[in-house]
């Protein structure tokens, strides 16, 4: 390993370092993200609009899980104010955004969620919560979640890298894998994944090591046939996501000495057809404190929206945002490995 990323990886909540490490040609030989849309012929890869208003409700979480690209945690205070959670109803309002996605860290420890969520709900917007399950265990006035996601029709996204003890924990912490069981169990309860119900409950899978993840559609059918027949658990949908090279996923990749060929891994899997389906494409990011991503990782490397005059939710200019150019760097080669990669799993069979 280089020395200086000895250094550097001590400082990684700094985006510009992260994007140092990311930038540094020293380190990989390979075309640059920009060079290798250039020679396609997609380059600027523009948005199609904004159907998926994702937003950022605050980095605080009851977890520390190891591939976390927020870096989130118990210690984190940046949260999302109710006025904040107004400048996003206002944009919302007027707009024929269709879908929310409130993510964090848990975005059910702001204490304004609820209210956030009632408010959406009254401008006929379908909501994706990103929960992380263990939350509806962690404390008293968590538990009843299940219930009030089912109340508002949400779709309840929620992380489980493994249908095993030993793997999920490793990834996660001590006792997710357990508390995650009983929360989906109390989900199951509530109506989620039960067929007729119309209540989603999808999972997502993270690889636990310096790997792309498999086929989408086997792992799935493989987490149904264990969950069900182990636990009596039904879900809809399992996504598939890759690991981004950024923040604590890549302090891991820099401990480990995996950087390198992990990057290489991103690049030598690169498919032109993802590229017509990544999510910076339909979706506009908006962080804590109201400014303007083209996706939640751009947001975690402080890479606002190339739009100037409208990077912040007070500044919000639909017709200026619809038509952006994309703003790209290497971590965006992760988005477009294999069978590609959103927030919604892979982007292509």
């Amino acid at each position: 390993m280089i020395k200086s990323l000895h250094v550097l990886q001590h400082h990684l909540a700094d985006s510009n370092n992260q994007l140092a490490i990311l930038e540094d040609e020293g380190l990989h030989k390979h075309s640059s993200f920009t060079e290798k849309l250039t020679g396609l012929g997609e380059f600027p890869l523009r948005a199609t609009g904004v159907e998926i208003f994702q937003v950022n409700v605050g980095k605080m979480c009851n977890q520390v899980c190891r591939h976390c690209h927020v870096d989130a945690g118990p210690d984190r205070k940046e949260i999302m104010t109710r006025e904040t959670m107004q400048l996003c109803l206002d944009v919302l309002a007027v707009s024929d955004i269709k879908t929310v996605d409130l993510t964090g860290g848990a975005p059910e420890m702001n204490p304004d969620f609820r209210w956030f969520v009632t408010e959406i709900k009254k401008l006929n917007k379908h909501i994706i919560v990103r929960c992380n399950l263990t939350i509806i265990l962690a404390n008293k006035k968590f538990h009843d979640l299940p219930v009030f996601f089912r109340d508002h029709q949400i779709e309840v996204v929620s992380s489980l890298p493994s249908f095993t003890k030993d793997r999920t924990d490793r990834q996660r912490g001590d006792g997710v894998f357990e508390d995650s069981i009983k929360a989906l169990q109390l989900l199951n309860e509530a109506g989620y994944g039960e067929p007729g119900s119309g209540l989603l409950l999808n999972l997502v899978y993270n690889p636990a090591g310096a790997f792309l993840p498999p086929s989408q559609q086997a792992l799935e059918q493989e987490y149904k046939d264990e969950l069900l027949k182990n636990f009596g658990i039904r879900f809809n949908n399992l996504f598939a996501i890759t690991n981004m090279p950024i923040s604590r996923y890549l302090d891991y990749l820099l401990s480990t000495g995996n950087y390198d060929k992990y990057m290489e891994k991103l690049i030598n899997a690169f498919n032109p057809v993802a590229v017509h389906h990544v999510m910076c494409r339909n979706t506009i990011s908006v962080s804590w404190d109201g400014y303007l991503y083209d996706c939640d990782f751009n947001q975690m490397l402080d890479l606002p929206v190339s739009i100037t005059s409208s990077r912040h939710l007070s500044d919000y200019d639909p017709n200026a945002l619809n038509n952006r150019a994309i703003v790209l760097k290497q971590h965006c080669y992760g988005c477009t490995a294999g069978a590609g990669s959103s927030c919604g799993g892979a982007v292509t069979s």
